[in-house]
C-alpha cells in the first residue's frame, strides 16, 4: 500500500478546485489502473479464480468469510469496464457477455498500450505496463 499526495489548485475567478494525482490513479477507485488491468488480465485471460487474483492483488492480509472464496471488487470492475467508466478504450462487449470475457478484453486492449519493448513478456505483464498509458 502506498499514499498517494495530491496537489489541489483553486480557480480564483470562479472558486472551483481541480485535484491533481498521477496518471494512473483512477477517481473513486482504491487500487491503480496497472494493479487493476493486472487483475482483469489474471482473471480473464490466465484464467486465475477471483481468490488467487485477490490474493496476488489486495494488500489485505485478512479478509471476510464471503471473500474467502471470490472477490466481489474484480466483477464490479468487470461491470465498469463494461459501461465504459473504466478503460474506455477498452472495445464495447456484446450483449450477454461473461464479465471473464469483459475483463479478457480490457486486458488485451490495455496491454497492447505497453511499450512494444515489452512484447516479449506475458500479457498479464504488459496489461500492467499498458495501464500507465491508458485513460
Amino acid at each position: 500500500m502506498v499514499v498517494i499526495k495530491t496537489r489541489r489548485y483553486r480557480c480564483v475567478p470562479c472558486g472551483a478546485v481541480i485535484v491533481v494525482v498521477p496518471r494512473e490513479v483512477r477517481a473513486g477507485r482504491l487500487y491503480s489502473a496497472a494493479a487493476i488491468a493486472l487483475a482483469l488480465a489474471l482473471w480473464g485471460l490466465v484464467g486465475a479464480t477471483a481468490a488467487e487474483v485477490r490474493q496476488r492483488i489486495c494488500p489485505a492480509v485478512i479478509v471476510g468469510h464471503a471473500a474467502a472464496a471470490g472477490w466481489a471488487t474484480l466483477r464490479r470492475w468487470a461491470r465498469a469496464v463494461a459501461r465504459s467508466e473504466l478503460f474506455p478504450s477498452a472495445p464495447k462487449p456484446g450483449a450477454g457477455a461473461a464479465l471473464r470475457s469483459v475483463a479478457a478484453s480490457a486486458a488485451v486492449a490495455v496491454a497492447a498500450l505497453a511499450d512494444p519493448t515489452t512484447r516479449g513478456l506475458p500479457i498479464e505483464h504488459r496489461a500492467f505496463l499498458g495501464a500507465a498509458h491508458a485513460l
